[in-house]
């Protein structure tokens, strides 16, 4: 298999995980708790490189706009625009060094200043097309637990990646995936 399809197939896999991980929790939790999201969002980008949040989000967008149909636009839009969040930042602060290594704060801080950008910008457009009424306290718990949660996800995202991926190959990784007896745990 080639390394562009291997791409494509882990991120279509993060992106199954962020849509399942979207779909079972529900509205309003699925916006503050995107732990899941923001971690797989920061692995993409760690992983696969230029666009690597983009395309994870893309899938998840896709596949939650298919389950959310009414709010089809607004749900891939902003999964989108969360995933270039993220790579633009990612790559604006630059997160991962040329040897192979993660700087734990500023990924987090990717993720901190992505997540709470998508959550304010999905809420305005979410209130200004009267699909949610105005609750200030709502609003202030979403934002709060939200951003906290897409910091977590990068903190996590970091540990994991300088613990188990930093020195896996793509090609290592999908062989890991795609046959289990494949991997060698160290």
């Amino acid at each position: 298999m080639e390394l562009r399809s291997k791409r494509v197939a882990i991120a279509t896999l993060f992106g199954v995980v962020v849509f399942v991980s979207k779909a079972v929790v529900p509205s309003p939790l699925d916006k503050m708790f995107v732990v899941v999201q923001a971690l797989l969002l920061a692995l993409g980008a760690l992983l696969l490189g230029r666009l690597g949040a983009t395309y994870v989000a893309s899938v998840g967008g896709v596949l939650t706009a298919l389950w959310r149909i009414a709010l089809a636009p607004f749900s891939l839009g902003l999964a989108i625009l969360y995933g270039l969040f993220v790579d633009g930042f990612f790559f604006a602060l630059k997160v991962k060094t040329s040897d192979g290594k993660v700087q734990t704060g500023r990924l987090v801080a990717v993720m901190t200043v992505s997540t709470a950008l998508i959550g304010v910008i999905s809420y305005y457009l979410s209130y200004s097309f009267w699909l949610v009424p105005r609750n200030v306290v709502l609003e202030v718990v979403i934002l709060v637990v939200g951003t906290l949660s897409g910091a977590f996800g990068g903190y996590f995202a970091s540990v994991f990646w300088e613990r188990h991926l930093k020195n896996v190959e793509l090609s290592v990784l999908w062989s890991c995936l795609k046959f289990k007896s494949a991997c060698v745990t160290v």
